[in-house]
């Protein structure tokens, strides 16, 4: 519930679900708490895509509201991570993965999500597909 958006929501939605109130900052608290391991794909990872975004951050009533980077990568059929503003965490979980050789990576034409798929493999072990598709 954490996850929705701001910890206030997730007090609202976890009441109207449950009937439970847990305030927003024992929420923050437990995912503050909470250990996220890492996981290693099971099999050998064939193909994979990567993509940006922005996440809005609140900000106090009147204020401009501000917009910070992240990335996100599909190991296709098996995992899924994203990465807030830390594109070389993102670079060593995926080069510690089983990639195959050659390693097929799909991207929109966008400059950052390029530069990110330099860093995976090497150049003579990576496909690059560019996804006109999802540009448009």
């Amino acid at each position: 519930m954490s996850a929705n958006v701001s910890y206030a929501n997730a007090t609202k939605d976890l009441q109207q679900l449950t009937g439970i109130y847990v305030s927003h900052s024992t929420q923050q608290r437990l995912v503050h708490r909470q250990e996220f391991v890492e996981t290693v794909a099971q099999k050998t990872v064939t193909a994979l895509s990567l993509d940006g975004g922005k996440a809005r951050l609140r900000t106090d009533l009147g204020e401009a509201s501000e917009w910070r980077d992240y990335k996100a990568v599909a190991l296709h059929n098996q995992q899924c991570a994203a990465f807030f503003q830390d594109n070389n965490k993102l670079l060593d979980w995926v080069n510690l993965q089983p990639l195959s050789e050659p390693i097929t990576c799909l991207g929109d034409g966008h400059p950052g999500v390029w530069n990110l798929i330099a860093g995976i493999a090497s150049s003579e072990k990576r496909l690059e597909i560019l996804d006109w598709y999802h540009q448009t």
